[in-house]
């Protein structure tokens, strides 16, 4: 099978690129749409699957241009690699969003450094353009994980807590998952934190008095769940 490059000769090199890095994002977008419908993951996350591949699509492509045609074939992988390895960097732990716009400046400032001024111009504008838009839409906001609540119970050591709740939950809620299990009090308690989904909000009271009679009475927060930044 051949490139793109090959099979329009007569068409400048950097409009086939640009064709490229469109035909990239065209199909990374589906993907990650359809990933999205079952996949669980942050709007941010997606966005980042959605644009990542465009970006190094763009960089490729650069980087292939700008060598010379007699170049050797390990010439040109050491000097793709050294331009990926440009961008592959991080300072601190962030959001996908954030990361991939970190790499889309690189990516830019790289383009420009080869000269295709203009290029980078579009990529960037294109960029930014792009992540307005899938940021300003709910493309990738599932209303079934949105709908999702951080349950966290604090329960005595002494209580059995792998089935006490059961009926409560299936009474209230559509799913429920055990996440994390921690000790707290000095080990005298247990901090049980669980990813819900409750069959009707207006029943959250009812749900919270329930499972109090249950933990002695103890701490009971419900929290919108949020996956920890530091993850992408």
């Amino acid at each position: 099978m051949k490139s793109l490059f090959d099979l329009l000769p007569n068409v400048d090199s950097v409009w086939v690129a640009l064709m490229v890095t469109a035909i990239a994002f065209a199909i990374s977008l589906v993907f990650t749409f359809l990933v999205s419908l079952k996949m669980r993951g942050t709007k941010s996350f997606f966005i980042t699957s959605a644009i990542m591949p465009m970006i190094v699509a763009a960089v490729i492509s650069m980087v292939s241009i700008f060598l010379d045609n007699t170049a050797t074939g390990a010439v040109r992988i050491a000097t793709i690699a050294v331009a990926l390895g440009l961008i592959r960097f991080r300072s601190t732990n962030g959001r996908a969003e954030e990361l991939s716009l970190l790499f889309a400046g690189i990516a830019t400032g790289l383009v420009c450094g080869l000269g295709y001024v203009l290029f980078a111009f579009v990529f960037a504008f294109v960029v930014a353009v792009l992540y307005l838009a899938l940021s300003s839409v709910k493309l990738f906001s599932n209303k079934r994980f949105n709908n999702e609540k951080l349950l966290k119970i604090t329960i005595p050591e002494s209580l059995e807590y792998s089935e006490v709740f059961s009926d409560t939950f299936s009474t209230y809620l559509k799913t429920n998952e055990l996440v994390e299990v921690k000790t707290t009090g000095m080990g005298s308690l247990f901090r049980l934190s669980y990813r819900i989904e409750l069959n009707d909000i207006k029943e959250e009271k009812q749900f919270i008095d329930e499972l109090r009679t249950k933990n002695g009475n103890l701490e009971i927060s419900i929290l919108p769940y949020v996956i920890e930044n530091k993850s992408l």
